[in-house]
């Protein structure tokens, strides 16, 4: 129970890596609010979380919402310890594809998504979190690799990255620590997001052939991780990040 008597948020907890996360943390002891923009899937997340966590139907790219994701959360349990800037990815309904293609509005809607958006979740959560708090930020090994027609959401994932950094030394008066948690391949919905039905399994198979440990990882691989940045037993660890990737992005698999 690493996490008893913690109060924690979790941005898109409400499906995939976000929804591991509140899973494993709910494990250890935690309660809190996961957030998601669709009710339906809110409501089927909280149920097999129990009692312990709520759903918040809110847009983290609206800064209304954000404020009142903190509002409620610290109404209904007090305080705030943990903040877990999930929310993102490449599936965001704008269109990927080369720099030679994507323009204004497309650019923008990855980077509100990837990038605004986390930067205002933890400006937002800041005043309800309690000091010695932790703060994970989710990033990608997309912000150490190059991916095809994946430029765009890279590029943020990699300002993620030196988000945590700079946020750490803002927040050392507080000693909120902030961290990055950065999954490679992960089975989750978004997969038939944007890959044809007939194409998911020929398409998570060449991503397997690329990844060391020989299998797409799981949303609770990225919990446990999670737990292990919001508990004491990192304590001494900030502005840091682990790749939580099977290997991919330091490693080469033997053929």
């Amino acid at each position: 129970m690493k996490l008893k008597g913690k109060v924690a948020v979790v941005t898109g907890g409400n499906s995939g890596i976000g929804f591991g996360i509140a899973e494993a943390f709910a494990s250890e002891g935690a309660v809190g609010a996961i957030v998601g923009r669709t009710q339906e899937t809110l409501d089927s997340s909280v149920a097999q979380l129990g009692e312990r966590f709520v759903g918040i139907r809110a847009d983290v790219t609206k800064q209304d919402d954000l404020e009142r994701v903190f509002n409620e959360t610290t109404k209904k349990f007090g305080k705030i310890d943990i903040v877990v800037a999930n929310a993102g990815g490449a599936a965001t309904g704008a269109q990927l594809g080369s720099v030679a293609v994507i323009g204004e509005s497309d650019y923008d809607k990855t980077m509100d998504l990837n990038l605004k958006s986390v930067y205002f979740t933890v400006h937002r959560a800041l005043p309800y979190m309690k000091d010695g708090g932790s703060i994970i930020l989710i990033g990608s090994n997309a912000g150490h690799r190059a991916y095809p027609s994946l430029s765009l959401y890279g590029a943020a994932k990699a300002a993620v990255i030196a988000f945590a950094r700079g946020f750490s030394l803002d927040l050392l008066d507080r000693r909120i620590r902030v961290n990055v948690l950065s999954p490679g391949t992960v089975e989750t919905p978004v997969f038939g997001k944007f890959i044809p039905r007939e194409e998911v399994e020929r398409v998570k198979k060449w991503w397997v052939d690329g990844i060391p440990v020989g299998r797409i990882g799981q949303p609770s691989d990225i919990g446990k991780t999670a737990v292990f940045l919001a508990s004491d037993d990192s304590a001494f660890m900030l502005g840091s990040e682990i790749l939580t990737d099977g290997g991919v992005t330091n490693m080469t698999p033997a053929k």
